[in-house]
């Protein structure tokens, strides 16, 4: 395999698994989130490095109804990466507090949380429209090029107990617990005044 391929291949599982780190902000706490959300902005640059011949090829070619899909998801998910990065940097208080950026704050913060939900959205297609890249790469690295009923079943049981398993959690939180992340919250962004 390709050192460029490779090297696309670490990028690509870094970042996914950055996204998990940065989903569980309330375990980690600000200063991890921001400097793994610094890291994930690395990362986004060095992918986007790494495929510009992405950029290239644009303007070449015939557009038919799944390529408009995906440049349409594509330039939608640069799209709140980027609001991600600005309202990040705007926010920050810890790895960019350097910067000289005033004001603004309760925008930079809607600008975050709407980035991060369709950001998460937007990479979840952005994966599911690679994903037999992944599979075709994953097959010739173990030798087995035969796609597999029973690993197709159990990839996809996979996902669908992560899914279970996430709005299970959500259901069997304590009643409680809403007012104590109302209180929390109300705490977290007094700070954030400037």
């Amino acid at each position: 395999m390709k050192q460029a391929v490779i090297a696309k291949i670490i990028v690509d599982m870094l970042m996914t698994l950055l996204l998990l780190f940065l989903m569980g902000y309330q375990l980690w706490g600000e200063v991890a989130h921001e400097w793994a959300g610094a890291g994930m902005l690395v990362l986004f640059l060095v992918h986007h490095i790494l495929n510009r011949g992405w950029y290239k090829s644009l303007f070449n070619g015939r557009y038919t109804s799944m390529r408009v899909f995906r440049v349409l998801v594509d330039m939608l998910l640069l799209a709140a990466m980027a609001a991600q990065m600005y309202s990040s940097i705007a926010m920050s208080r810890h790895v960019f507090a350097f910067l000289p950026l005033d004001g603004k704050m309760a925008l930079a913060r809607r600008l975050h949380i709407l980035g991060a939900y369709w950001g998460f959205i937007l990479m979840s297609v952005h994966l599911g429209m690679h994903w037999n890249l992944f599979l075709g790469m994953a097959r010739k690295r173990t030798g087995k090029t035969v796609p597999s009923k029973l690993r197709s079943s159990l990839l996809f049981l996979m996902g669908l107990w992560t899914f279970l398993a996430h709005y299970l959690s959500k259901g069997l939180r304590k009643p409680g617990g809403k007012k104590k992340a109302a209180k929390g919250k109300q705490a977290h962004e007094k700070p954030w005044a400037r």
